[in-house]
């Protein structure tokens, strides 16, 4: 732990505030948009793997529920977009809950294909329900409405997902410092020593699983309404393998971490585009390198060399 917990998050509230003034044009906008989205996800993913030492291979499927949630409810019942939101949230969390107690009780390489199953669950159902849904094609969703103010362009968007991801970057910090913060790391570190001492390893497992969740169906729901369409692509296997390595190549158990690696890999593909077919390849060259020379990721790495942080 840093002396100054804070620092990072006052120079990430600056460049939030600095950025829109400087990027030349909306394309870097529209990018800048969608590296605080990843990043407020991988926030609580972090917390669930990093700080908590439990994996989840199909995390994606909470992006799904609160963007179908956000698109389907106001569609087809017409629930206004933010109840949809609230309600889309609320449904993530509640199947979290449901099944976090069963999938804790396995370990090593039995919960992460728990976990991608459930994902994968997720996915079927939301390309198979097109009556709702639109199946695989996807679906349009309304523009999100704020006390009678409707969000729209990029500029009012940028100002949402920074005020969202400098609070979530926040509150993480005030949370891991917590004792339940301590509990989680705890419990990662050895879970026959957390009982010893009373912590109650189900419980925190459970309450770190259901946060995770709620973080990225609420994402889900701001992606989705950002977009103005949704797909099941949203919600498939291959994305909930970006956001794990969004976690791992920034840091695990790292705050910033989980925004440096969010940013980096958001615009890593856009950066490879010069290589013309190859871009793949360079893509997981990179991630190899990255691993193999700093497999703590790049926060603690560069921690660990220049001083000591999160």
């Amino acid at each position: 732990m840093s002396k100054h917990p804070y620092l990072g998050l006052y120079l990430i509230m600056a460049v939030l505030l600095v950025l829109p003034f400087v990027l030349p044009n909306s394309f870097y906008v529209d990018l800048a948009i969608r590296m605080a989205i990843n990043a407020v996800i991988v926030l609580g993913l972090n917390l669930l793997i990093g700080f908590a030492g439990q994996i989840s291979l199909g995390h994606a499927g909470f992006l799904g529920i609160g963007a179908y949630a956000s698109a389907a409810l106001p569609t087809h019942f017409g629930w206004h977009p933010l109840l949809a939101l609230v309600a889309g949230a609320a449904a993530a969390g509640l199947l979290a809950a449901m099944v976090a107690r069963p999938i804790f009780k396995l370990k090593g390489h039995y919960l992460a294909m728990a976990t991608l199953g459930l994902g994968i669950i997720i996915n079927i159902v939301l390309r198979t329900e097109a009556q709702w849904t639109g199946g695989p094609d996807g679906m349009p969703v309304p523009a999100m409405s704020l006390a009678g103010f409707e969000m729209s362009g990029d500029t009012h968007w940028y100002w949402m997902v920074a005020l969202l991801l400098s609070v979530s970057v926040w509150a993480s910090l005030n949370l891991i410092n917590s004792p339940f913060g301590r509990a989680l790391r705890a419990l990662h570190g050895s879970e026959v020593a957390s009982r010893v001492v009373g912590v109650d390893v189900v419980r925190y497992k459970v309450a770190i699983f259901v946060l995770s969740a709620v973080f990225a169906s609420i994402m889900g729901s701001v992606t989705a309404h950002y977009v103005g369409f949704v797909t099941p692509n949203l919600a498939d296997f291959f994305h909930s393998i970006e956001l794990v390595t969004m976690v791992v190549i920034g840091g695990m158990a790292s705050v910033y971490g989980s925004v440096l690696g969010a940013v980096l890999l958001t615009a890593l593909p856009q950066a490879l585009t010069s290589f013309e077919g190859w871009e793949t390849v360079a893509f997981g060259g990179i991630l190899m390198l990255s691993m193999i020379f700093m497999p703590k990721g790049l926060v603690p790495t560069l921690a660990a060399k220049f001083g000591r942080g999160d």
